[in-house]
């Protein structure tokens, strides 16, 4: 029961932290929450990769790699480093919260990596 607790808190701050992405990103936040759609988005969107990337980011195992690969332009948008990135493909239900909740603020695919 209490993992079962803890699982549903991090699916609810994942999504939480998604739809703050998303909105600071200047999408609609409720397409973050979408399942599939929102990696979609978060792919090809967001931080500009080709569909491949998509189709990696669906494959077990796979999608760790992928998601770092994703997560590049978009920490970089935010001013983070490639530290971060690795967060963000590894442990995204932490590190998505942290980029919506926290005061960074989209800067664009062409931001600098923070120091």
């Amino acid at each position: 029961m209490l993992l079962q607790l803890i699982y549903l808190l991090a699916v609810v701050a994942w999504f939480a932290g998604f739809w703050r992405v998303f909105e600071k990103c200047g999408r609609p936040g409720w397409e973050g929450i979408i399942p599939i759609y929102n990696v979609w988005i978060l792919t090809t969107e967001i931080a500009k990769k080709d569909l491949l990337w998509f189709v990696l980011m669906l494959i077990p195992c796979v999608n760790f790699y992928a998601g770092y690969v994703v997560g590049q332009p978009i920490a970089k948008g935010f001013g983070k480093t490639d530290g971060f990135a690795i967060g963000l493909g590894v442990l995204p239900f932490i590190f998505y919260p942290i980029l919506g909740f926290g005061q960074d603020r989209w800067q664009g695919s062409s931001a600098p990596p923070a120091v």
